[in-house]
Parts: structure tokens; C-alpha cells; sequence
């Protein structure tokens, strides 16, 4: 098992995609930051210092879950694409092996990606705030938790895309499906229908950062976390067996 996922890792770390993604990610966490404080005290919006606005200041960290998912997704359908799932198969017939493998290392990359999105808010944030006599705690709830939150929903989500590649297979398919889903669908019925948008995914992981919402409120941090990691286990053990199944040559 363990050259197993030192095989994901050095896929992970000897192509430029994930480095890609990571640069992007936190090139977008620091727009979403700038557009909380430059945005806060608007008609629809919290005021700067206040327990809403610094939750969702802080909680862009969590942003970089969806550039996880996407690195899960791709963890699977480019083995597939390619061919090299054949050859990763040959060597290793137990086909459970290989996706908890995927599974460990999609974790790690998530954290990896949930950590750094969260130090460049952070880097952002604090000397911003600080300079708008706003005055926030890291070991506070408003802050540390909201970004350890974040970076937990992005360990999920990495996950979450393992699964999803391997149920879906085909790679473009699979990532615009979830860019669609993610993008317009559940962003949709997050702000028409929070009753029912909070429990999906994305707003399970919008809850888990602390994120608040002037349409309707989401799923206490515990809630969400719990939410979230059904998904992972549910997408996670759906697509093991699907692989496991199927003829992927």
C-alpha cells in the first residue's frame, strides 16, 4: 500500500497540473478576499468586523475544495484516458488497493491545497483588516476554525473526486459535469432553495467554513462536517465498486 500511494504522489508531483491548480487557487482566493472587504457594509451585505463578514472573509480558504475535486476526478479519468490504469492494474489485481491509494493521496493533495488557500487569505486578510482598525483573533472561531473547516472541506472534496472519476469515467464528462453542478445547478439552489441547497455538497461545504448567507441560513460547522463526510464515504464506496467491476481497458 504505501508504494502504492507513493506511485499517486510522485504522479502528483511530477506533472504541472497540480501546481497549476494550486497557483490558481490561491490566485482566486485572493480575489474572493478583496471582494468580501471591498463589498462588506453594501445593502446585502454584513458590515466589516462583524462576526458574518469575518466568517466569510476567512472562509475562502475553502474555495480551493473545488480545484481538489477536480485533481480527484482527473486522479482517475487520466489513467483511464490514457491507458496507464491497465498497466496500474497489472501490477496491482486488487483493484480496492488502488483506489484507497487514490483515495490517501487526493486526500493529501487537498490538504495540501485547503492549507496554502487558507495562508493566503490569511496573508491578505489580517494586514488588511488590521489596517482598518479590525481587529480579528486566529484562535478564534471567526478565524482558526473557519480555516481549519476550509481546509477539511477541501481534503473531502479531493476525495469526493476520486469517487466521482471513477463512477463517471469519462474525463471531460466528469469535470464539466461538476463545474455545471458546482457552478450553476447548486449554487443556484443554494441561494433560491437554502432549505434544500444546504445539504448538498457545496453547501455543506459553504456551512463547514462558516459562510452565512442573506437568503437563508446554512448547516451548523458539526452538521456540515458530518454532511460532508458521508458524501465522501458514500462517493468513495460507490466508485471502488464501480472499478472494481468494470472492464476499464
Amino acid at each position: 500500500m504505501r508504494k502504492l500511494i507513493a506511485a499517486e504522489f510522485l504522479k502528483l508531483r511530477t506533472t504541472r497540473l497540480f501546481y497549476a491548480l494550486l497557483a490558481t487557487a490561491a490566485v482566486l482566493t485572493v480575489l474572493g478576499v478583496v471582494a468580501v472587504i471591498l463589498t462588506a457594509g453594501g445593502s446585502d451585505t454584513p458590515d466589516l468586523g462583524s462576526q458574518e463578514s469575518t466568517r466569510n472573509i476567512f472562509g475562502n480558504g475553502g474555495g480551493a475544495s473545488l480545484f481538489a475535486l477536480v485533481l480527484g476526478i482527473l486522479a482517475v479519468t487520466g489513467e483511464i484516458r490514457h491507458g496507464t490504469i491497465t498497466q496500474t492494474l497489472l501490477v496491482t489485481p486488487r483493484r480496492s488497493d488502488v483506489v484507497t491509494a487514490k483515495l490517501v493521496a487526493l486526500g493529501i493533495a487537498g490538504l495540501v491545497l485547503g492549507a496554502v488557500a487558507s495562508l493566503v487569505t490569511l496573508a491578505v486578510a489580517w494586514p488588511w483588516l488590521a489596517a482598518k482598525d479590525v481587529g480579528v483573533s486566529l484562535f478564534s472561531d471567526d478565524v482558526g476554525l473557519v480555516m481549519l473547516a476550509g481546509i477539511a472541506g477541501t481534503v473531502l472534496f479531493g476525495i469526493i473526486g476520486v469517487g466521482v472519476g471513477a463512477i463517471v469515467r469519462s474525463q471531460v464528462p466528469a469535470i464539466v459535469g461538476a463545474l455545471v453542478w458546482q457552478f450553476v445547478l447548486e449554487s443556484l439552489l443554494v441561494a433560491l432553495l437554502p432549505a434544500v441547497g444546504r445539504w448538498l455538497p457545496g453547501g455543506a461545504a459553504r456551512g463547514l467554513s462558516g459562510e452565512t448567507l442573506s437568503s437563508g441560513s446554512l448547516l451548523p460547522v458539526w452538521v456540515a462536517g458530518l454532511v460532508l463526510v458521508a458524501y465522501g464515504v458514500v462517493f468513495a464506496a460507490i466508485g471502488a465498486q464501480i472499478l472494481a467491476r468494470r472492464d476499464v481497458t
